[in-house]
């Protein structure tokens, strides 16, 4: 039997966070879901859930790493917070990915398919989400 190889990608965002899921060879990631934040701590609960209900082998985070290079900004102290949170409810294999122009990346996949993003920013987050696990699984399998 082969093991699970699926994983759930994560597109935090204070307002929304967008999920992502592979198939369990973890060779294709696909979009799953937004949550819409009211509370950090359900947001996890929702997420661990998922996690447990999937058997997934790992999450991946999308890491939002400077254009300049090297240096931390703002935006990656609130993933390192989310992070340092999630950890209390979730102690299995997290990698952190560089997501650098995720977001663009997934409206411009929407234009391209001749939709409109308008007030549906939660696509985009589960789209990004996609993406983001996408190129891990990618990377992965580059390494093997």
């Amino acid at each position: 039997m082969v093991a699970n190889r699926v994983y759930i990608g994560i597109d935090y965002g204070e307002r929304r966070i967008g999920l992502a899921k592979s198939d369990p060879t973890g060779l294709i990631a696909s979009p799953l879901k937004t949550i819409a934040v009211k509370s950090i701590n359900r947001a996890i609960d929702e997420i661990v859930s998922l996690i447990e209900q999937t058997g997934a082998a790992g999450v991946v985070i999308g890491y939002p790493i400077s254009l300049s290079g090297g240096d931390k900004g703002e935006s990656c102290r609130k993933v390192d917070r989310f992070i340092e949170r999630f950890r209390k409810r979730y102690e299995g294999p997290m990698y952190k990915i560089d997501e650098r122009f995720s977001s663009a990346e997934a409206e411009n996949m929407i234009h391209r398919h001749n939709k409109k993003i308008g007030q549906d920013k939660s696509r985009v987050d589960r789209i990004a989400a996609a993406i983001i696990l996408q190129k891990f699984l990618d990377e992965r399998k580059q390494a093997n």
